[in-house]
């Protein structure tokens, strides 16, 4: 919403600053243990320490974020019983739906999901780090997203941006989101309408991912927001 005279309120203004640095966050731009101070923030984004505070404030709400007393805010880093768990549990709340998936899905949704997954196998071709992850992680909503149960896909949605982090945390420097063969495989077993195998597969792809951390930490490190978010003023005037 703008006002009167045409300027983004402040709240308007809070959400596009917690939407560039979430994005950030998923994407790999900022890496777990990147420290977050408030005020190269409050002068990257042009508004107060206070209204950057609110900000990290709600990225710490969906633990994207650490706020530590004395020492301010940095991307999350999850250990790994965190790791291992956000995983299981993607892969319970997964595989549970898809019954419910399989009730409802339609030639339009296989187009859909055939469409990302040809846009994330383009992104890895091209080297395209932040684009891959973001698509892996839009096919995996957008497949349970076809069930029709809108808790449950933002409940996905939260688990594959805390997935980026653990994938950042602990994967290898290359890995960028899922594989694509793996999804191949899901989308050709929803066509199928193969419940079984396709329970199977996607299990399986959960363990592949698993199977590639590496759990080693590195240290911390302070981004440069100037040059990250140097769009951020032209974006914002739009």
């Amino acid at each position: 919403m703008k006002t009167e005279t045409g300027l983004k309120t402040a709240s308007d203004k809070d959400e596009l600053i917690f939407q560039a640095l979430m994005k950030a966050i998923v994407e790999r731009q900022l890496l777990p243990g990147s420290k977050l101070p408030e005020e190269a923030l409050s002068e990257v984004f042009g508004v107060s320490r206070t209204g950057i505070r609110k900000v990290l404030t709600r990225l710490a709400a969906v633990q994207m974020i650490t706020l530590a007393p004395k020492r301010g805010a940095y991307v999350a880093t999850p250990s790994v019983e965190e790791a291992q768990d956000i995983f299981q549990t993607r892969q319970l709340i997964e595989c549970a739906n898809l019954p419910a998936v399989l009730a409802r899905c339609q030639s339009t949704h296989l187009v859909a999901l055939e469409k990302l997954n040809r846009q994330e196998q383009q992104a890895h071709t091209d080297g395209d780090g932040p684009a891959a992850i973001r698509l892996s992680a839009a096919f995996h909503i957008q497949l349970q997203a076809i069930s029709g149960n809108q808790v449950l896909t933002e409940m996905v949605t939260r688990l594959t941006q805390r997935s980026s982090l653990v994938i950042a945390a602990w994967g290898k420097a290359w890995q960028q989101g899922c594989r694509c063969d793996d999804h191949d495989r899901l989308i050709e077993l929803l066509r199928q309408k193969a419940l079984m195998p396709l329970t199977e597969a996607m299990q399986q792809h959960f363990s592949h991912i698993v199977a590639s951390l590496h759990f080693e930490r590195g240290g911390e490190m302070l981004p440069d927001f100037a040059s990250l978010f140097a769009d951020f003023g032209e974006r914002n005037e739009r």
